[in-house]
């Protein structure tokens, strides 16, 4: 008897072999597959499949110094929070340089939609014409992520058309309450994204928040706001109180810095001073508020 296999059998074991290690090959872990793809497990020729938060979070299209502030912002459990799903139509209000906007664009390209009420360019201020140019830059390099965006316009009392009315399934606000009332125009967004909502829509609050038993500044001159300030507005414009989460709070932040919340990081306005002292505080203790619009019966 020949003990050794035929030259059809070694054929066979070495195709195994080499089909092994190719699968062991392609489970990269999620970071090393981000970097090596735009978007992690979503190959550029099969646009339609579903993308998970996580998955988002980890696709190789998001800044590296966004993905720095994850720690801080918890993108997964807040947007778990808001009872994110990939099929919503959402509307995410004044992206800023699209620190959100990375995330949900690719969770909602296939099977939901996703507005982005930026800055108006009527607003003057230099800061806000930069922004609307940079958020621009970064939907043009990137066609395959933010290709089926649509862009509205923000800026309350007048342009408020953020959405087709009650067509969102989801209006998501990040760090803007403070910036409303400046100009004492609060009610007004709260107004504008309750017109947006279906009835039963869930409005997701992210703000940095104000020590309770301090005076609330009706103009939030340092950034803060005090959360039942910010949920008796709501309340005003129509919303249902659901629920305050606990998951953006941060206990070390003292919220007495002279030149308010830019103090901290990212902003860190006092540059090199003190700046190891800020960064070990961190990013502000933020609250993270849950609101729906009613039903009609």
């Amino acid at each position: 008897m020949n003990k050794f296999p035929s030259t059809e059998v070694l054929i066979f074991l070495t195709l195994l072999v080499l089909q092994a290690c190719t699968q062991e090959g392609n489970e990269t872990s999620g970071s090393q597959l981000g970097a090596q793809s735009n978007l992690q497990s979503v190959p550029a020729s099969v646009p339609e499949k579903a993308v998970s938060i996580a998955q988002s979070l980890n696709g190789g299209h998001r800044a590296p110094e966004n993905r720095a502030r994850d720690a801080y912002r918890h993108p997964v459990e807040t947007l778990e929070f808001f009872e994110l799903n990939s099929d919503h139509s959402v509307v995410e209000i004044w992206p800023g340089k699209g620190w959100y906007t990375e995330i949900l664009a690719p969770v909602l390209r296939a099977k939901g939609k996703l507005y982005v009420a930026g800055f108006s360019s009527k607003l003057r201020a230099r800061f806000y014409r930069e922004m609307i140019e940079e958020l621009d830059e970064t939907f043009k390099a990137n066609p395959e992520i933010y290709d089926r965006i649509i862009v509205t316009t923000f800026n309350p009392p007048n342009d408020i058309d953020i959405a087709p009315v009650e067509s969102a399934d989801r209006v998501l606000t990040f760090r803007n309450v403070h910036n409303w009332m400046v100009k004492g125009e609060e009610l007004n967004a709260f107004n504008a994204m309750y017109r947006a909502l279906k009835p039963g829509g869930i409005l997701g609050v992210v703000e940095h928040r104000a020590n309770p038993e301090e005076e609330q500044d009706l103009r939030a001159k340092n950034g803060y706001v005090q959360q039942n300030y910010v949920i008796r507005i709501a309340k005003l414009a129509g919303f249902e109180f659901l629920q305050a989460s606990e998951i953006n709070a941060n206990p070390r932040d003292s919220k007495d810095y002279p030149n308010g919340v830019w103090t901290l990081p990212p902003r860190l306005i006092l540059g090199d001073q003190d700046k190891a002292q800020y960064i070990a505080i961190g990013e502000s203790d933020r609250m993270t508020l849950k609101f729906r619009r009613p039903e009609i019966y």
